[in-house]
């Protein structure tokens, strides 16, 4: 009983967090970037943080940790499998949007695409979740995915889960410091320079933080096996595919 109290706690730290960063970058690029648009002007790249923060971020951290909730424990499986595909499947599509929106900005301007650190991870990010996520469905939904082929996927699929969450992390805190030294430059459209630290800085950072610690606090949740989802069935421990779900 203690564990899914402490549980809870942590998943509602995680809830809070994950609307205090969609909140945070959206006022960031409201108040002090301008707004948004869809022209390809910086109002179309302001769109980039909001849904990539969104999308590779805090969707993302929440649905890898769906099938921690101990509601869904003891139920059929088969309607928590379709919402974690639905939800990664939007935070899918928020991330891709997110790039749309940089690349139109940068062609639109002239400015050469791909050419930071920041940009090589998040394009990395991004394609391993779209490959993650096709390979899900394929392996662990379908009727025809053999009971071999899961046993061998569902390892590599966790792992990369994983990875494809610190890659995104490391994506954003990179993107948002890099957003900033580019913005704020003495003298440059009656802006003060970052290492004042001026208010629009000040929430930068604090968007950064609250990010790591919305990372932390999945992994944590993610990394304590008094959590994971009890197996009822040795089967369960497979996947078994979605037309083998009607009768759990």
């Amino acid at each position: 009983m203690r564990s899914i109290v402490v549980f809870y706690a942590h998943y509602l730290l995680c809830l809070v967090l994950g609307i205090a960063c969609v909140v945070c970058v959206c006022v960031w690029n409201k108040q002090w970037r301008g707004g948004f648009a869809w022209d390809g002007s910086a109002l179309e790249f302001n769109w980039h943080p909001v849904l990539m923060v969104t999308g590779l971020v805090v969707l993302y951290g929440n649905g890898a940790v769906l099938y921690r909730i101990p509601l869904t424990w003891g139920q059929n499986k088969l309607p928590w499998k379709l919402c974690h595909a639905a939800l990664m499947l939007l935070a899918l599509i928020l991330s891709i949007l997110g790039l749309c929106a940089v690349f139109d900005f940068h062609n639109t301007s002239h400015i050469p695409n791909l050419y930071s650190l920041h940009s090589w991870i998040g394009i990395a990010a991004t394609a391993l979740f779209a490959i993650q996520w096709v390979v899900g469905v394929a392996g662990f939904l379908l009727p025809w995915s053999p009971v071999e082929l899961r046993k061998f996927l569902k390892p590599i699929h966790v792992w990369m889960g994983n990875s494809i969450l610190c890659l995104s992390i490391a994506a954003c805190i990179s993107g948002i410091n890099e957003k900033l030294i580019f913005v704020l430059k003495k003298n440059v459209n009656g802006s003060h320079p970052y290492s004042d630290l001026p208010p629009e800085a000040m929430l930068g950072n604090f968007l950064g933080v609250l990010i790591v610690a919305f990372g932390l606090v999945v992994f944590r949740i993610l990394s304590n096996h008094d959590w994971q989802r009890p197996d009822s069935r040795p089967e369960d421990t497979t996947y078994s595919p979605l037309l083998q779900e009607d009768n759990e």
